[in-house]
């Protein structure tokens, strides 16, 4: 695109757009868009040196831009949305390897990066804004993807991060508590994520988690409605199997799927991705899921001696109950799990956390994740405050934590590094420092 918002990406003749609305004020940029060659400057205020063009609002603006200039080029793209509180990645990064796999090309967007053409790069966000997602979409397109798979989360809703976008397919994994500390109350949560499936082409069609107790705010008697889960629906799992190793399962009493996927959880975010396939007009799925593994970071297991090592994203009240309900289904060793806080987030789910942590493991190690700007002492003591319980202790440095769970294995026994999953840093006092739990692990087998 010629129009670009980025000073730093302007080249000789571009148009450069201050863009408002956001962190940072794209008119603090001008001065450096017109040295690195810009043409023309776009704002909302200003006199400059080069043709420039006064608007009211820069944000509506590009909205229009691309809403007249760059959606006609991509509306052909097949995209699917994904959003709910958990299972977005997961979901997403199924349907992303099972085109592949059937040698059809597609870009994935989301909290693991941008995946196009076997490259992979990262994002700030989960979904970025605007203006580069129509970029990346662009270049899915010039790479001839034929599907775009991105995750929408509920802050992208609220910022028009996806306006003017049409989806093909719309998917609701599930919603419970997280980031209140931004929406204050669920149904601020809930009305954020509804936008989704108000975003739907005329032939598009809502995927939609039936066994979600919030699942009716999200049916849209406008869409083309199509339900997944246990209870009765268009694809319900009549059957299944866990293993340490995989699962088994069978939609609608007939047909039966083998994964490497493991935990009950899984296997929603795995019939999501079967609904969509199927709803696509896919045959022989059952072939292509045999061949999926799971995201990095998600259920990520590393086997170490007698016992399984498993480093999972869980960073949710629900999320960490399921991966450590899940895992005492699948053994009968002891379970360690290692787990902190972000800072400067929610600090409600603090304590409910740490009370999951400790009633749902044999021992749990308390310790740093993400403190950003808050002591990291004062995270942990918000998630210990309500404990009963005597089964845990306090390891501040992450290293150490990990360390230490690595040396109360005996046989047979899971340890459960949650919260982090792919990321490799920690973000501590405003300094990003490289820190990525399976690297620690793989140092100290």
């Amino acid at each position: 695109m010629k129009l670009k918002v980025d000073s730093r990406k302007i080249e000789k003749g571009d148009i450069f757009l201050a863009l408002t609305g956001t962190e940072k004020d794209g008119h603090d940029y001008i001065d450096e868009a017109i040295k690195n060659g810009a043409s023309k400057i776009i704002c909302e205020h200003g006199n400059y040196n080069i043709p420039t063009e006064v608007v009211d609002d820069t944000r509506k603006y590009l909205l229009d831009y691309l809403k007249e200039n760059i959606y006609p080029q991509i509306k052909d793209i097949c995209l699917v949305g994904i959003t709910g509180t958990n299972g977005k990645t997961t979901t997403a990064y199924l349907l992303y390897e099972a085109i592949k796999i059937l040698n059809l090309n597609a870009a994935y967007i989301g909290t693991i990066g941008f995946y196009v053409e076997g490259k992979v790069r990262d994002l700030n966000n989960t979904t970025p804004d605007i203006y580069d997602i129509y970029d990346m979409i662009l270049e899915a397109k010039n790479n001839n993807c034929k599907y775009v798979i991105m995750e929408v989360s509920s802050h992208a809703l609220f910022y028009n991060r996806v306006e003017t976008l049409l989806f093909d397919y719309a998917i609701f994994t599930n919603l419970t508590q997280d980031h209140l500390d931004f929406h204050i109350t669920i149904d601020n949560y809930i009305k954020e994520k509804q936008k989704l499936f108000k975003k739907l082409k005329s032939n598009g069609k809502a995927i939609i988690n039936i066994d979600d107790k919030h699942y009716k705010n999200f049916v849209n008697e406008n869409n083309k409605n199509i339900f997944y889960g246990f209870s009765d629906s268009d694809y319900k799992i009549t059957d299944y199997k866990l293993y340490i190793d995989r699962s088994v399962i069978k939609i609608n009493e007939k047909d039966t799927y083998e994964t490497e996927l493991i935990g009950k959880y899984n296997l929603y975010n795995l019939l999501a991705a079967i609904s969509t396939l199927t709803e696509m007009g896919f045959k022989d799925i059952d072939k292509i899921i045999k061949k999926l593994i799971p995201p990095i970071g998600r259920m990520d297991k590393i086997m170490y001696n007698d016992n399984i090592i498993i480093v999972d994203y869980a960073h949710t009240p629900d999320a960490v109950e399921k991966v450590l309900k899940n895992i005492r289904y699948l053994t009968n060793g002891n379970i360690y799990t290692v787990i902190g806080c972000g800072g400067n987030r929610d600090k409600l789910k603090r304590p409910i956390m740490g009370a999951i942590s400790t009633n749902n493991s044999n021992y749990v190690i308390f310790t740093s994740d993400n403190p950003r700007d808050e002591e990291i002492m004062d995270i942990i003591d918000d998630m210990v405050k309500d404990i009963n319980k005597d089964n845990y202790i306090i390891i501040p440095d992450r290293k150490e934590a990990i360390k230490k769970g690595m040396q109360l294995l005996k046989k047979n026994d899971i340890l459960v590094v949650l919260g982090k999953g792919h990321e490799n840093y920690q973000i501590i006092k405003g300094e990003k420092k490289y820190f990525d739990d399976k690297q620690i692990i793989l140092e100290f087998m």
